[in-house]
């Protein structure tokens, strides 16, 4: 019998649209499949077959993408409730263009491809909510995708930078992750960051310490 915390945690995804009972039977025979990944382990590498939904139930996993140069880039984080695959689950060519990580326990939901056609079909509020959620995601990716792409490291930097001062109402910011997860997120090397933080603190724009950046402008 599926847990209650499974139960409500499938409230905040596509499945919401169907009742308790049924959730209950198509876990129970199988329809339905919760697999387990522990933090840090890979759940999918660039170039794998998609030939399954996933939904997030809990835990939270990263979006990377490995450049020609050999930069790690953090595209960007789902959470529960988000989607993975399902934006490339019909497509010609279904397969992962980078690589999902968990960044902790994660718990995720499959739907095999024949299934979830069969849910799309037979409910069309499943449809309806399918449709936006694997729009938003696509939407996300290609934002973050274009975002790093267009920008130089120094705006990137400050974007960043400007956003966690808004966030945490001060110009001295604590940085809320080690620097090397931070260039992750920028597409960059770890000295690479070093580097930039180095120029920008001899042009007067931060002074920074191990733990944290004071804007000056």
């Amino acid at each position: 019998m599926p847990s209650k915390t499974i139960m409500d945690q499938l409230k905040i995804s596509p499945l919401h649209v169907f009742d308790q009972p049924t959730l209950h039977e198509w876990l129970n025979t199988g329809k339905l499949h919760i697999t387990k990944y522990d933090k840090d382990q890979v759940i999918h590498l660039e170039g794998d077959i998609c030939d399954k939904m996933e939904i997030l139930l809990s835990g939270k996993v990263a979006i990377k993408h490995i450049t020609a140069d050999g930069n790690v880039m953090n595209v960007a984080d789902f959470n529960k409730g988000d989607l993975l695959g399902g934006n490339l689950l019909f497509t010609k060519q279904p397969y992962y263009p980078m690589m999902i990580l968990a960044l902790s326990k994660v718990e995720v939901l499959t739907i095999k491809k024949d299934q979830l056609f069969e849910m799309l079909t037979n409910y069309p509020l499943f449809l309806k909510a399918y449709l936006e959620v694997t729009s938003e995601n696509t939407f996300i990716l290609s934002s973050k995708i274009k975002h790093h792409v267009n920008l130089t490291l120094r705006d990137r930097l400050l974007i960043y930078l400007k956003s966690e001062s808004k966030h945490q109402s001060k110009k001295t910011i604590t940085l809320p992750e080690s620097k090397k997860a931070l260039a992750e997120k920028l597409g960059v090397e770890r000295t690479s960051l070093s580097r930039e933080l180095k120029k920008m603190k001899d042009d007067g724009l931060i002074e920074f310490d191990s733990k944290t950046i004071t804007l000056l402008f």
